[in-house]
């Protein structure tokens, strides 16, 4: 393993910086953008904006500022069909009370994702299966899965080895919930803790398996190299980190998402 290398913060940005705050912003300017295009239409004698209009020319405003800001695609998506989806859903006349039991749904699923740009990413059995093939044999392992989500790639590796110690940590609420309630549901002896996984010390672990997402990557690469321990094994499931080579690399055989591995 080389010289760790000491990143302080890697991974965190200003709040202002998040993807989520930039697209709000980016959303606002849209609807700017739609209402003046508005009255200048009907400053040149032109008939105002219907709503669905309106709404459409502040998704295509929003999308193309998205675009400039080279953000990722699916904010393009998501910023060009919005304002038709909120449209569409203020004249179904729901009560009030609907988008808040939504709003709280949505915050306890992913909570962070503003700011740490992890999303809700479920794995599968082909990625347990994949994993399970990759550690060590002969000895008992402490294993860490940051980002844990619901729990799966942990119960199912805790019950295939049964000696070594598995763990999963998970920011958001309701997922970490769920986790603890399917490990107690089953006598499974794993651990599911809250927290977040950059507060970590990895050096306590023999593996490390993240499903991350691309923006997380450097700061997951940095952290690890400077962290773990010689002959310990960071695992990520889809996503390489840029400018490193894998030791390992598991491909379904059928096609599909890529297991990478990273002898330290």
């Amino acid at each position: 393993m080389s010289e760790p290398e000491n990143h302080p913060g890697a991974g965190r940005r200003p709040l202002w910086q998040a993807p989520a705050i930039q697209a709000l912003l980016l959303f606002v300017l849209g609807l700017i953008g739609a209402n003046v295009l508005d009255v200048l239409f009907q400053r040149a004698s032109l008939a105002p904006l219907s709503p669905l209009q309106t709404s459409l020319l502040h998704g295509v405003i929003a999308a193309l500022l998205a675009r400039l800001r080279r953000m990722a695609a699916w904010w393009w998506l998501i910023l060009l069909v919005f304002p038709l989806a909120a449209l569409g859903v203020g004249q179904l006349h729901l009560p009030s009370w609907v988008f808040l039991a939504v709003f709280l749904f949505m915050l306890v699923l992913f909570w962070s994702t503003f700011r740490s740009q992890v999303p809700f990413y479920p794995s599968g059995q082909t990625a347990w299966d994949a994993v399970a093939g990759l550690l060590p044999e002969g000895r008992p392992i402490r294993f860490m899965d940051i980002g844990s989500g619901l729990g799966g790639a942990v119960l199912d590796l805790s019950r295939r080895r049964p000696e070594s110690e598995f763990t999963g940590i998970e920011i958001a609420p309701l997922p970490w919930l769920v986790s603890r309630l399917r490990a107690a549901l089953a006598g499974n002896r794993c651990r599911f803790v809250r927290g977040d996984y950059l507060l970590l010390d990895f050096g306590d672990y023999d593996v490390v398996f993240a499903y991350l997402s691309p923006a997380a990557m450097e700061a997951l690469w940095h952290k690890a190299r400077a962290e773990m321990k010689p002959g310990t094994l960071l695992l990520s499931y889809e996503f390489h980190i840029p400018g490193t080579t894998p030791d390992v690399v598991v491909e379904p055989e059928h096609g599909g998402r890529v297991l990478h591995g990273w002898r330290m």
